[in-house]
């Protein structure tokens, strides 16, 4: 197993218990992309990049991300196909519920991811890679 996917890994095990405060990962200037969803964004840097999660988690509650496969596709790239649940709220009211097959793609350079992609759809990023099933 190579030193990326130990990362990536390692990240996971935080998220899974719904534990998304550690940044050391992430490199100073990493670039944060949504892709897809009812807000598609771009943030440079780990305060943009944890702003926006902030912003975009308090909308749920019991939000929970679980990695389905990790796939290295490169030296520098894995992707994680991930599932996502949560129940939506507006104040203390639950409004819906989030059940998504997503997929992360995180680039990895010097033991730092550089670029973190959120897909909503994972075939969408699928498609974006060149790997659909």
């Amino acid at each position: 197993m190579s030193e990326n996917l130990d990362l990536v890994r390692s990240i996971y095990a935080d998220w899974e218990h719904a534990d998304f405060s550690s940044t050391g990962w992430a490199h100073p200037e990493i670039e944060f992309v949504i892709v897809g969803g009812s807000e598609p964004m771009s943030r440079i840097g780990v305060a943009g990049m944890a702003e926006s999660w902030q912003e975009w988690v308090r909308g749920w509650k019991d939000y929970r991300v679980e990695a389905d496969e990790y796939r290295e596709l490169d030296d520098e790239r894995v992707l994680v196909l991930t599932r996502s649940t949560a129940l939506g709220k507006a104040g203390q009211l639950v409004v819906g519920q989030l059940r998504t097959k997503g997929a992360v793609l995180y680039h990895v350079s010097d033991g730092k991811v550089t670029r973190l992609v959120y897909y909503w759809d994972r075939e969408r990023a699928l498609a974006d890679l060149g790997l659909e099933e």
